[in-house]
């Protein structure tokens, strides 16, 4: 039996893009370093493809200490010239700042006894499960994305439009989007 995917993971060929569909996209992941990694990442995809930014994964786990919350919180100016050199990720001033200043905001919600999940959950108690029919059937953004932007923005995190909060949502797990048709909906 041939395995169905939405239409985007259909990539024959880029092995990774597939890989990322079928494992990850959709799959609900909570981890905190985790979801610093993806809140980093679609920030960066932010006017690019998401092949970009996959292709230079591995890239940015190197240049942002493995996504380690605590580790890129300190990061100063000299840390920030040193990825504003680094060629293999996208060196964007704003991207980076934000990134930085992101992790800042996570370590300020563990020190009020909360975690970057429990703000989610907060709005998201359980995952949404919408499994359409095409993939034109799925938004770009939605009032919940909306109105989580607008927490996140007023707990000081930056690059964190509605866009990119639902597409992130969708990247943790928290919206599952695979298509009615697709083998990996979970």
């Amino acid at each position: 039996m041939k395995l169905k995917r939405c239409n985007w993971g259909n990539s024959n060929a880029d092995d990774l893009y597939r890989e990322y569909h079928d494992h990850e996209w959709g799959k609900l992941n909570l981890n905190e370093q985790y979801l610093f990694e993806m809140l980093v990442l679609e920030s960066f995809q932010s006017g690019l493809s998401w092949a970009t930014i996959l292709h230079k994964r591995e890239n940015f786990r190197k240049a942002f200490a493995n996504f380690e919350i605590a580790k890129v919180a300190q990061f100063d100016d000299q840390d920030f010239e040193r990825l504003m050199h680094d060629e293999g990720i996208v060196r964007n001033k704003l991207k980076i700042k934000a990134a930085i200043n992101n992790a800042k905001m996570i370590l300020k919600m563990e020190e009020a006894g909360s975690s970057f999940a429990a703000f989610l959950q907060a709005y998201l108690p359980q995952p949404i499960i919408n499994h359409p029919k095409q993939m034109s059937d799925i938004p770009s953004q939605t009032e919940l994305s909306k109105k989580i932007s607008n927490g996140l923005k007023k707990k000081g995190f930056k690059f964190v439009g509605p866009v990119t909060v639902y597409s992130f949502l969708q990247a943790v797990g928290l919206i599952n989007d695979h298509l009615d048709d697709c083998s990996f909906k979970y």
